[in-house]
């Protein structure tokens, strides 16, 4: 009776549903060491901030392993979106209306992206954005449900680094403590591949710390994060 109220599945052919379908499962993060783990480190692109109204436009990222970024797992794609209002950030991210409507299949790029994700863990500066986004725009081209670990390098960075004394950093701010020598910036796969060698001193920073295997990186953080939101007295 209610079946008007749903929102329709997205129009995927058999081929694309076979294909959702046949998208590797994420693994849990294990005990093994950091140095073995493939991470993809990603970031987004959107049309404005508004986390139920805004869109993907364009998605980048870059694979750490064996510590060191491999360059032969790239990622980069803009999605076509051809009825979106874009706000002023186009100005900071340049993706203009041509760019945009010359992009891919959102379909398409999204099953090509989460292939290349394979089930490796990721990583993102700001990460509850880039997850909700990416949830939503996996949800609404693909019916595809997101549960692959997410970490935020925003938080890693001053749980490692506390002495840094920078906690409210944005991305540019860690770049200049560290002295990371970046060229383009506020671009997808130029902004992946500074959070990844960001990602790479703070991989060194947790061996010096004895945290040496992805799980015990994650219980460190969730442990760091629970302190910082505990009230005090």
């Amino acid at each position: 009776m209610f079946g008007w109220l749903r929102k329709a599945k997205p129009g995927l052919d058999a081929a694309q549903q076979r294909r959702v379908e046949q998208l590797p499962k994420p693994r849990e993060l294990g005990a093994g060491s950091l140095r073995d783990q493939r991470w993809v480190v990603v970031d987004l692109e959107t049309s404005g901030l508004n986390l139920n109204r805004d869109q993907v436009l364009s998605i980048g990222a870059v694979v750490i392993e064996d510590s060191a970024v491999d360059f032969s797992q790239l990622f980069e794609r803009t999605l076509q979106r051809a009825e979106t209002k874009l706000s002023p950030s186009v100005l900071i991210h340049g993706l203009g209306p041509s760019a945009i409507a010359a992009g891919s299949d959102p379909a398409e790029a999204l099953m090509d992206f989460m292939a290349f994700v394979g089930d490796s863990p990721l990583l993102a500066f700001h990460a509850p954005f880039d997850q909700h986004m990416l949830c939503r725009a996996l949800k609404d081209s693909l019916g595809y449900r997101l549960t692959h670990t997410f970490l935020d390098v925003a938080d890693i960075a001053p749980l490692l680094c506390p002495d840094a004394n920078i906690r409210e950093a944005g991305l540019d701010d860690w770049i200049g403590h560290f002295k990371l020598q970046v060229g383009e910036r506020h671009h997808a796969s130029a902004d992946a591949l500074a959070t990844a060698e960001l990602m790479l001193i703070l991989f060194s920073r947790a061996r010096q710390q004895q945290i040496d295997s992805p799980k015990a990186l994650q219980e460190r953080l969730g442990q760091w994060k629970r302190r910082k939101q505990a009230p005090s007295f």
